[in-house]
């Protein structure tokens, strides 16, 4: 049986936001010294562990993940711990994945629901449904039907990758795993942080832009117009709000690079001015 590409229109709306967002990110100023602050990184994924994780319930504060992350001892559901582990663990793998390999996605899922669930890096065997409270709001595809649609969908990007820009691609993709729903759990997260490595290994400065914090921000929306595609049949409301949310995350990280910058700079000239002084 043949399955068609992910359905989606390039709109004026998402070209205008590319191109807005690539302007931005080609500002060489802005990001050439951010190797120089490996601190910004570490704080940039703990931002990122801590919102994508807290979109799915997960109850740590920003302070006890980073707690968790430095090895020290947490009050708090043991589910919730493990959570943080396995997502700083996921993450750190980024560089190591190929983004366009269903089998390195599995890979990073089983290690995202590593001593969580027990089916972690396999695909769901069983039917898998959205609801809320007690209304069934979205029901996924069949499970026989999730490895031919993910195969499928690499596929696509495989072919896709040169010719469609990676800030659309990444986020077709994004709304297409969570929509095929490949796995019994984790969904979301898996998703997010793929989308991620797409991004970074297509530029290197995505490692230190927590999307996913954005996305917390708009967290209802993000629901929304993953429904309202769900509804519609293609992917167009979702990719033009994640355009929307990374160039908001963009603008966060330039605003936090030149602080870093500045305090660099006054640093210095703190201590030449001691060094004159002596």
């Amino acid at each position: 049986m043949e399955i068609e590409y992910p359905p989606y229109t390039i709109t004026d709306k998402m070209l205008n936001l590319a191109t807005k967002i690539m302007e931005k990110i080609g500002e060489a100023n802005y990001f050439e010294s951010l190797n120089r602050f490996p601190e910004l990184r570490r704080k940039t994924r703990i931002k990122s562990i801590h919102s994508s994780l807290a979109i799915e319930n997960n109850q740590l504060s920003l302070f006890q993940v980073e707690a968790v992350i430095n090895g020290k001892a947490v009050i708090g559901e043991q589910k919730d711990i493990q959570e943080v582990k396995n997502a700083y663990k996921a993450y750190e793998e980024i560089d190591n994945v190929n983004p366009y390999s269903v089998d390195d996605l599995k890979k990073i899922h089983g290690i995202l629901t590593f001593a969580i669930e027990d089916d972690n890096g396999k695909f769901r065997n069983h039917g898998e449904a959205v609801y809320d409270g007690n209304v069934q709001i979205f029901m996924a595809p069949p499970h026989t039907m999730v490895p031919i649609l993910m195969d499928n969908l690499f596929n696509w990007m495989n072919k896709a990758k040169e010719e469609v820009n990676p800030l659309i691609l990444s986020s077709i993709f994004h709304y297409e795993l969570v929509f095929i729903h490949p796995f019994s759990d984790g969904n979301g997260r898996t998703a997010r942080l793929w989308q991620t490595a797409i991004l970074a290994h297509w530029k290197d400065l995505f490692k230190y832009i927590p999307i996913e914090s954005i996305i917390r921000e708009h967290q209802e929306e993000y629901y929304t117009s993953i429904q309202n595609c769900n509804n519609v049949g293609n992917s167009n409301e979702f990719i033009e709000f994640m355009l929307k949310i990374i160039d908001e995350a963009v603008d966060g990280m330039i605003l936090a690079s030149n602080k870093e910058t500045t305090q660099e700079t006054t640093q210095e000239t703190t201590q030449e001015r001691n060094g004159q002084s002596s």
